[in-house]
Formats: structure tokens, C-alpha cells, sequence
């Protein structure tokens, strides 16, 4: 299966279950694709967990959700070792962390200590328990949601922490005509199961793809050039690490490959790069309270970066 095949007929099956939302769902797709794992910020009632579970349904992975809560422990999030008394044996007990899609809801309410669970599941791909390491399925993807507008009751996402999130994605409100259809097909019992449209076999030969998608010199420079201008822009008190780099180079590839090529053009870039980077650069206090975002210096280092021919 081509990758433009697959991203029309994975959006045609997710749709049976959710109204619009196509460029999440190519986001996500790119982020499945590329190994790296996915920030949702959004107010409740978005559609948040109901993408996310259509998503894993239409690429027939495992799909768990923890609700992360401030008492949460980082044994309720990967298992634990337990004695069976009838065996009279020590066994494992594994946590929602073993499946190939893991909904972290409400990330932010976990107090650190349980965060950090999750920083060795998304960077190495496996989890220690009482000294034993467990590899997690492949592919693995987290995607964590959280509400922009709760500021009690929740912990600051450290840098580090925020750097490991492939892309970060924005759900706001649908647009009127989205939301008058969701209320027509709610209405009408317009929704069905979504069913799985590709093979785990065929899944791992996209993944496996999309590494082979080529870069050249002059988009390696380009990458870089709009990398390092963020670290120069006055208005950054922290500008995009290689970490970023490397991820924005991944997720172009993963956007050449949907779009049906086997090598990056610069609008592979410039289309991933606001959730690529969005989350990774802190403003200065001083020009944040004048109003500027951090879209606005995106939009600024890419109209400012020379283009590549």
C-alpha cells in the first residue's frame, strides 16, 4: 500500500466515527509513521479520546487510556510484581503502558514522579519494573491530552519533558458546519465501528518507508537553518534543540510519504513545522506581554529563511 492510498483510505474509516478533523488525524498519522508520540491540548469535549481510540481501530493496534490523577503512581501507569499465592510464585502484572496506542489523559495532573514513568516508555521503548526491563509493543505511540485553561490541581511540563513530544496538536471548537453535522449524525445514530484498514505486517513496511525517504543536502541545510534561527530570534528567551531538529526532519519525511513521494520538498517542512516546534520555544516575558505568539515568530523564521531550490 502507497502512502497517499493509505492516508485517504485511513481518514475515509475514521470517519464513520468522527466529523471532520482531518488534518489531526494526518498529524497523528505522521507521528505514528515517524515513531514519535503526540501532545493534544484542548478543552474537554473536543472529540480528544474519541479520535484517538478511531485512530488506533482504523490500524488495528492495542489502544489503552490512563486517567492521570494527582495520587497516581508510576506502578498504576507500567505494573507490578506481585505473589500469587495459589502458584506460590512471584508473576507481572503489567499497566495500560503495554499497548501500541496509550491515551495519557490530562497528562499534567500527574505529579512529576509519575511523569517521569512516562519519559523511559516514550524515549527507549520500554519500562522497568523492580529492576526487570519489559519491552513495549511496536509501534508505540503515546498521545497525551491536556486542558489549557485549568491552571490548580496541575503540575508545569518541564522542558525536557515537553521536548520528547514529537508534535504538540491545538483542538479547538469545530467550525458551524462541522458541528451541525456531529449534532445531525448524533441525532440520526449516524456513527459506526471503525474498522481496521491495514495489517500490523503492512503498518511496520510503511514505518519501515518512510526511513527510506530521501533528504537531501540542501533540505539538511534548511532544516538546519530554520532550526538555529530560532535560537537567535531576540523574542526567544529558548530556542528549538537538535532533538527538534531531528524530529522536524522525521515528520517531513512522513509528509513527503503520505503525499505520495519518496524525498522531501520544502513544503513537507513548512507544513509540520508549527507542530514541531510550537511546544519547544519559550517568549520572553516581556514581548509575550505584548501580545506576540509563538505562531507568529514560527511564521517569521520561515518567511525569513531562504527556500531551497
Amino acid at each position: 500500500m502507497e502512502g497517499k492510498e493509505f492516508m485517504e483510505r485511513l481518514k475515509k474509516e475514521v470517519s464513520k466515527a468522527v466529523v471532520g478533523k482531518e488534518d489531526i488525524i494526518e498529524l497523528l498519522t505522521i507521528a505514528l509513521l515517524s515513531e514519535g508520540h503526540v501532545l493534544i491540548e484542548g478543552i474537554p469535549g473536543v472529540a480528544k479520546t474519541t479520535i484517538a481510540k478511531a485512530f488506533a481501530n482504523a490500524i488495528g493496534l492495542s489502544f489503552s487510556r490512563i486517567q492521570l490523577t494527582p495520587d497516581l503512581l508510576p506502578a498504576d501507569i507500567i505494573g507490578i510484581f506481585y505473589y500469587d499465592q495459589k502458584s506460590g510464585e512471584w508473576k507481572t502484572k503489567k499497566g495500560p503502558i503495554f499497548a501500541n496506542i496509550v491515551l495519557a489523559d490530562e497528562v499534567n495532573r500527574a505529579q512529576p514522579k509519575t511523569q517521569s514513568a512516562l519519559l523511559e516508555a516514550m524515549q527507549e521503548k520500554q519500562v522497568t519494573i523492580e529492576g526487570t526491563t519489559f519491552h513495549l509493543p511496536n509501534p508505540f505511540l503515546v498521545i497525551a491530552t491536556m486542558n489549557p485553561l485549568e491552571h490548580e490541581g496541575v503540575y508545569i511540563l518541564p522542558e525536557a519533558q515537553l521536548d520528547r513530544f514529537m508534535l504538540k496538536i491545538e483542538i479547538g471548537f469545530p467550525d458551524k458546519d462541522e458541528e451541525l453535522m456531529l449534532l445531525k449524525r448524533k441525532s440520526m445514530g449516524d456513527f459506526y465501528d471503525v474498522q481496521s484498514i491495514v495489517t500490523h505486517e503492512e503498518l511496520m513496511r510503511l514505518i519501515n518507508d518512510v526511513k527510506k525517504v530521501e533528504a537531501s543536502h540542501e533540505i539538511i541545510e534548511y532544516i538546519y537553518a530554520l532550526i538555529s534561527r530560532t535560537r537567535s530570534d531576540e523574542r526567544l528567551l529558548l530556542g528549538a534543540s537538535p532533538r527538534a531538529g531531528e524530529h522536524l526532519l522525521y515528520a517531513a519525511k512522513s509528509s513527503a510519504f503520505l503525499d505520495g513521494r519518496d524525498y522531501i520538498i520544502p513544503d513537507d517542512i513548512k507544513k509540520v513545522a508549527r507542530a514541531v516546534l510550537a511546544h519547544r520555544l519559550m517568549i520572553k516575558a516581556e514581548y509575550e506581554l505584548e501580545g506576540i505568539k509563538v505562531e507568529d515568530i514560527i511564521r517569521d523564521v520561515i518567511e525569513e529563511t531562504e527556500v531551497p531550490v
